[in-house]
C-alpha cells in the first residue's frame, strides 16, 4: 500500500468517526495527535503535543472495575501493551470540574531495527457517554439513591474484605449500627417527603461527624451503619457514638417551615472479640442497638455475651406490661419538690414503678418505651393521671401533684378529654395538676400542637417544660407554649461544682430567664450539699433530688401530710461523687503466679473495693479479670483483713449502660494462650485444656469464694 492511500484510509478512518490515532516519542511525550481527537477534549493539538501522555490522561480510580490497575505512567514507563484502558483527560483539570471526557485508549511499544524503543502507537474513541451510563448504573448499585451513603450492599462487601484482611493479623475493626428514634412519627405527621429530606440531612451530619476514620452507611429505612476500621478504643468508641447521639437529636429544619425533633440509639459491636465475621459482628451490633433503646433510647451500648434477642424481650416486656395494667402491679412513687427557702414541700412528681413478680423491678427507663410503641402508653398515661390526682386529693391543698406525659401522649388528639375528665372525676382542682412536658413534644403539626396547649389552658391546668438545656432547647418554645415551670435537667447539676464546667452559669441563666417570663423554675437531681449551695447561690428556689428525698411510696407521703405540713431539712454528703457505685460482681485478682477469685463491692473510674484476699500490702501490683477481655492493672491503696482497695493503671470508661469498662480488651485467643482460668465469654480455643510450655496459673479460693 503506497504512503498516499496509507494516509487517506487514515484520514478517512478518523473522519468516519470510528476513532482516533495518538503517537508518543521515545520520552512517551504525545508527538502526535487527530485534530478531531483534539476538537472533542476542547484543546487545540500543539496545546496538547509535548506533553507525558500520563500528564494528559489518567486511569479512573473511582472505576470499581479498574480497582488494582497500574497508573498509566507506570504502563507507559515499563513499555507495556495498553488493551482498552479508559482513561480521563486531565491536563488542567480537576475531578469536580462539570465536564468530563473518558477515552478507551488501545497502544503498542514500537522498536526501530536494533530494538530501541520508539514510542507508541495507539488508537482512541471516546466513551464518556457509556462511561457516564455505567458509573450511574455503579452507583446506583454501590450507593443509596437517598442520600449518597454507600448502600447495604457496599458496606457488606468492605466488611467481609476488612475482616478477612484484619483476621491473621488480630487488627480490631468496629461497627456502629443505628436507627432513628420518632422518625415514624416524623413520617407519619409531616409525610414522606419531608421523611426523605430528614433523612439527607442525618445523612449529612453523620458523614460530617465520622469523617475519614470510618465508612457511613443507610441499610435502608431509618437504619444506618458505621464502619470503624483499626479500633477497639471502647473510650473513643463511646465519646464517638455520644457525639452521633447528641448531633443528630438537635433540631431539623425542613422545607415550608416545618421542624423536626428525632433521636437515635447506637449498638457498638468490635472485632475480633465480638465476632469475626460480617453476620456474627453485625448481629452483636445489633443486639446492642436493641439494648440502647431497651435501655430508654437516646443511649449507646457495648455488645456483651448476656444481651439476647432484643425483638423477642420486648414483645415479653409488652405482654407482661399489660398485665401488670390490669392486674394493678404498677404504682406510683412521688418524689418531692421543695423550697429551698423554707423546707416545705410545694409539689410532688408522680414516677411509674413496677414491680415483675418474676424479674423484680423494672426501671421506667425500660418498659416506657415499649409502651410508646404501642397503644399501651395512652392507657398507662391515663392511668397515671387518675392515680396522681386521686391521691393528692387527701394532700393540703397547697401542694401541687406533676404528672410526666409522653409525646406520644400529648400527640393523641383526644388527649385533652382524658385531662378534662379526669379533673371532673376526681373533683381536684385544675391548678393542682401539673403536666411535664418534654421538648419532643413539638415534632409534627405545630397547628395541633397549639390547639393542645390551648385546650389544656382552658382547663386550668399547669405546664412544666422538663428536662430544659439538654442539647437542642430553643427559646422559640418559650415564646409560642404557655409554660408555667422550666425544670433545669440533672445533667447540668452533676457537674455544677467542676469549675472547669459552665454548668453553674447556665443554671444561673436558666433562672434568670424563668424569672424574667414569671415562670417557676425547679433544679433536678441535687443529691450533695455541694451542689445545694452552688444552685442557691445561682437563685434557685425549688429543689428535687435526694438531698431533700427519694420517690416515697403514697402510703408514706399521705403519713407525712398528716399534719398538714410536710417539711424536709436536706440530708445527704457533702461532696457530689459522680462515679462511685455499689457493685456485686465476681472477678479474679492475678498477682504473680496466683488466679484469686474475689468479690467486688464498689467501682468508679479510678478505683475499686474488693474482698477475698487476705496477705496483701499497700503498693502490691494486681491484674483484675473483669470477664470478657477485660484485664485492669491496679495497685493496691489500702487493706483491712481481706477488703482492700485498688487504684487502676488507666481509668475505666463508660460502657453507655450506666456501668464502665477496660478501654481495650484481650483476645480469648491470648487469654488462653497465657493458661488463665476461662471466665464466662472468654473460652479460649483450646476448650479448657492445657499446655504445658504456656505460662500456668494457680487458681486459689479465699473465704469460701470460687
Amino acid at each position: 500500500m503506497s504512503a498516499d492511500l496509507r494516509s487517506r484510509v487514515l484520514d478517512q478512518f478518523e473522519e468516519a468517526g470510528i476513532g482516533w490515532v495518538w503517537a508518543t516519542d521515545s520520552d512517551g511525550k504525545l508527538c502526535y495527535l487527530s485534530e478531531r481527537a483534539a476538537a472533542s477534549l476542547d484543546q487545540e493539538v500543539g496545546a496538547l503535543l509535548g506533553h507525558p501522555i500520563e500528564d494528559v490522561f489518567e486511569v479512573d480510580e473511582e472505576n470499581p472495575d479498574q480497582q488494582g490497575v497500574r497508573p498509566l505512567k507506570f504502563q507507559v514507563k515499563g513499555h507495556k501493551k495498553i488493551r482498552e484502558q479508559v482513561v480521563r483527560f486531565a491536563l488542567g483539570k480537576s475531578k469536580q470540574d462539570v465536564r468530563q471526557v473518558w477515552w478507551s485508549i488501545t497502544g503498542y511499544p514500537v522498536q526501530d531495527a536494533s530494538g530501541n524503543f520508539e514510542g507508541y502507537r495507539g488508537s482512541a474513541v471516546d466513551v464518556t457517554r457509556e462511561y457516564e451510563r455505567k458509573l450511574a448504573d455503579s452507583r446506583l448499585a454501590e450507593f443509596d439513591s437517598l442520600t449518597g451513603l454507600a448502600n447495604r450492599h457496599t458496606i457488606n462487601k468492605q466488611l467481609d474484605g476488612t475482616l478477612a484482611a484484619y483476621k491473621s493479623s488480630g487488627r480490631s475493626c468496629a461497627l456502629l449500627m443505628l436507627d432513628l428514634d420518632k422518625f415514624k412519627r416524623v413520617n407519619d405527621t409531616l409525610g414522606h417527603q419531608a421523611g426523605d429530606e430528614l433523612l439527607q440531612q442525618v445523612a449529612e451530619r453523620l458523614t460530617n461527624i465520622v469523617g475519614k476514620q470510618g465508612t457511613v452507611a443507610r441499610l435502608g429505612g431509618d437504619e444506618f451503619q458505621v464502619m470503624v476500621p483499626d479500633q477497639d478504643d471502647r473510650g473513643a468508641l463511646g465519646e464517638l457514638a455520644q457525639k452521633i447521639i447528641q448531633i443528630l437529636s438537635q433540631p431539623y429544619s425542613l422545607d415550608e417551615g416545618k421542624r423536626a425533633i428525632i433521636g437515635t440509639s447506637v449498638g457498638v459491636a468490635i472485632a475480633p472479640f465480638d465476632g469475626d465475621t460480617r453476620e456474627n459482628l453485625t448481629r452483636s451490633a445489633d443486639l446492642a442497638l436493641y439494648a440502647a433503646k431497651n435501655g430508654g433510647r437516646g443511649q449507646y451500648r457495648f455488645y456483651s455475651s448476656d444481651l439476647k434477642d432484643e425483638e423477642e424481650v420486648r414483645q415479653l416486656m409488652l405482654d407482661d406490661l399489660r398485665i401488670a395494667l390490669e392486674e394493678g402491679q404498677l404504682l406510683l412513687h412521688y418524689q418531692p419538690v421543695v423550697s429551698v427557702k423554707t423546707g416545705n414541700v410545694v409539689c410532688l412528681e408522680a414516677l411509674m414503678r413496677w414491680e415483675h413478680p418474676d424479674r423484680g423491678f423494672i426501671s421506667p427507663g425500660q418498659f416506657i418505651p415499649v409502651a410508646e410503641d404501642s397503644d399501651l402508653i395512652n392507657n398507662l398515661g391515663e392511668w397515671a393521671l387518675r392515680t396522681a390526682c386521686e391521691a393528692a386529693l387527701n394532700w393540703p391543698k397547697s401542694v401541687r401533684v406533676a404528672v410526666n406525659v409522653s409525646a406520644v401522649q400529648f400527640a393523641n388528639p383526644g388527649f385533652p378529654n382524658v385531662v378534662a375528665n379526669v379533673l371532673a372525676h376526681s373533683g381536684i382542682e385544675p391548678d393542682r395538676l401539673e403536666l411535664e412536658l418534654t421538648e419532643s413534644i413539638f415534632v409534627g403539626d405545630s397547628d395541633e400542637t397549639e390547639r393542645t396547649f390551648k385546650n389544656l389552658k382552658d382547663l386550668g391546668v399547669r405546664l412544666a417544660l422538663d428536662d430544659f438545656g439538654t442539647g437542642y432547647s430553643s427559646l422559640s418554645y418559650l415564646r409560642a407554649a404557655p409554660f408555667d415551670k422550666i425544670k433545669v435537667d440533672k445533667s447540668f447539676v452533676d457537674s455544677c461544682t467542676q469549675k472547669d464546667k459552665n454548668s453553674a452559669k447556665i443554671i444561673a441563666a436558666i433562672v434568670g430567664l424563668s424569672n424574667a417570663l414569671n415562670m417557676e423554675t425547679t433544679v433536678e437531681g441535687v443529691e450533695a450539699f455541694d451542689q445545694l449551695e452552688v444552685v442557691k447561690e445561682k437563685g434557685a428556689k425549688l429543689v428535687q433530688g435526694f438531698i431533700y428525698s427519694k420517690p416515697l411510696p403514697v402510703e408514706e407521703i399521705d403519713r407525712r401530710l398528716a399534719s398538714g405540713e410536710f417539711k424536709i431539712e436536706p440530708d445527704g454528703p457533702d461532696v457530689y461523687r459522680p462515679d462511685r457505685r455499689s457493685v456485686f460482681r465476681r472477678v479474679g485478682a492475678i498477682h504473680e503466679d496466683y488466679y484469686y477469685n474475689a468479690v467486688m463491692r464498689d467501682l468508679s473510674r479510678n478505683g475499686a473495693g474488693l474482698e477475698g484476699i487476705v496477705g496483701l500490702e499497700p503498693g502490691v501490683q494486681l491484674v483484675l479479670d473483669m470477664g470478657e477481655g477485660q484485664l485492669a492493672v491496679c495497685t493496691v491503696m489500702r487493706v483491712k483483713g481481706s477488703e482492700f482497695g485498688v487504684e487502676f493503671e488507666t481509668p475505666l470508661v463508660s460502657d453507655g449502660a450506666g456501668g464502665l469498662c477496660t478501654r481495650h480488651r484481650v483476645s480469648r485467643y491470648t487469654i488462653a494462650a497465657a493458661g488463665l482460668p476461662a471466665k464466662p465469654g472468654t473460652a479460649g480455643p483450646t476448650e479448657g485444656k492445657r499446655d504445658e510450655s504456656r505460662p500456668q496459673f494457680m487458681e486459689v479460693s479465699v473465704g469460701g469464694l470460687s
